[in-house]
């Protein structure tokens, strides 16, 4: 595609030489002084020459959420451009944006940008279109290549809790009830066959010889140190992938497969939940693993260090891709280790996820529930049932969750931040072992 006259070089021609021929005809003088100069100028004026370029730089395959990036554009509008209309986005919003005319100059063009939703996002497409004097002659418009990246989750800061042990580890953060080599004193007892001399509490040992009168310490009066083994934890969050619902009911059908997600909706505010919960455990040392219950295989196992955070936001991602609003939860026994911790995030709007729930509890798990329905639903303004529907929804949401708090496990709500303390006073009590 090169350059091009325009409608208006047309016209200035037509008109210059049409006021020429009638100042000359009729005898006007002021009609050759306008369109002789008019006729002049447009002849003299040259085509811009050149071919010219706008490049996007391509920014990294990943970026978070919340945060600003620089998109940079290079434009190279050859000789003769004057001006410019470029597509760029606003500072304010990803996405495409709107035309913006600016002067022709070359250069790199930068716009700051903030992504405040995840998912798959198209940053930037170029789209341009170059001028020459008085818009004689242009170039395009130019269909630019549309440029696109993975926004991961954003991680919120959040305290960690404690978490109860798995008897596995023979290594961690967290004190178990066995005896062992960790930091916590659990008893001071007499000296076996088999225990360190390090160990030896001499102060102890020296008052019992003392007691029954011995200069030295005789049999039976050395006294060692025990303290509680210091074994890793487990901590699986399980993600209600198969509903996405936002706050109102006549949306809840609109999903369709890899559409994005509604903001603040059930999916956003899990997704979120996850990322927080699993950035808090994994920088205190523990093994922090997700399960898709709407895609079991869909889910990343327990491990830790950064990486594992980095696994985890991105199967979030494609989580959210494969929410079809159909489907049954699965959550077996083969998805998390013996003894881990459990946090199931849903809406609890199906009867399925609530007896999935109930059934990990029951394994012997310590499992903590996470509400995610909106609180402030709207009803269908147009429906006659829409506030019938409201309540019934409601209604029988209550019921599931009282459910399970009848079976031991505790329900929170992640917006208000009641989340981490009730897994906080979760973990002081041993999960009930139930035998089959």
């Amino acid at each position: 595609m090169g350059w091009r006259h325009t409608d208006a070089l047309t016209r200035a021609i037509v008109c210059g030489f049409g006021l020429a021929v009638a100042g000359v005809v009729l005898h006007r003088l002021e009609l050759l002084l306008v369109g002789a100069p008019l006729l002049v100028s447009v002849l003299l004026t040259a085509p811009p020459r050149g071919v010219p370029t706008v490049r996007a730089a391509r920014l990294a395959d990943t970026v978070d959420a919340g945060r600003f990036n620089e998109i940079t554009v290079d434009m190279q509008p050859g000789e003769g451009a004057v001006f410019a209309a470029l597509r760029m986005p606003l500072p304010s919003r990803s996405g495409v944006g709107p035309v913006h005319m600016i002067p022709a100059v070359h250069g790199p063009i930068s716009a700051r940008v903030k992504w405040s939703t995840w998912g798959q996002s198209d940053y930037l497409r170029p789209d341009h279109l170059l001028a020459g004097h008085d818009g004689l002659y242009v170039l395009g418009p130019v269909v630019g290549r549309t440029a696109s990246h993975t926004v991961l989750p954003p991680v919120e800061p959040l305290p960690a809790a404690p978490l109860p042990p798995r008897a596995a580890g023979l290594v961690g953060a967290h004190r178990s009830a066995r005896p062992g080599d960790g930091q916590e004193l659990r008893d001071i007892r007499p000296f076996q066959t088999g225990d360190r001399l390090r160990r030896v509490d001499w102060r102890v040992s020296l008052r019992a010889s003392a007691a029954i009168g011995g200069e030295a310490l005789a049999p039976g009066t050395l006294h060692v140190r025990e303290r509680h083994a210091e074994a890793d934890a487990d901590l699986v969050l399980a993600l209600d992938t198969t509903l996405d619902v936002g706050r109102k009911i006549e949306e809840w059908s609109e999903i369709t497969p890899g559409s994005e997600v509604r903001i603040g909706g059930s999916l956003d505010v899990g997704v979120r939940a996850v990322c927080s919960l699993a950035a808090a455990f994994l920088r205190q040392g523990d093994r922090v693993g997700v399960i898709d219950l709407g895609h079991p295989r869909g889910g990343v196992t327990p491990g830790t260090g950064k990486r594992q955070l980095q696994r985890i936001r991105h199967s979030l991602v494609l989580a959210a891709q494969r929410v079809t609003g159909s489907g049954e939860p699965v959550l077996r026994a083969s998805q998390y280790p013996y003894g881990s911790t459990i946090v199931v995030l849903s809406a609890f709007l199906e009867d399925k996820l609530v007896d999935l729930t109930v059934q990990a509890a029951r394994r012997g798990n310590l499992v903590l529930a996470i509400d995610l329905l909106p609180t402030d639903l709207q009803p269908d303004r147009e429906s006659p049932w829409g506030e019938s529907v409201k309540r019934i929804v409601i209604a029988e949401q209550k019921i599931r969750l009282a459910v399970l708090a009848g079976h031991g496990v505790p329900v929170a709500r992640w917006e208000d931040g009641s989340a981490a303390a009730a897994l906080m006073r979760a973990a002081r009590r041993r999960p009930r072992m139930v035998r089959r």
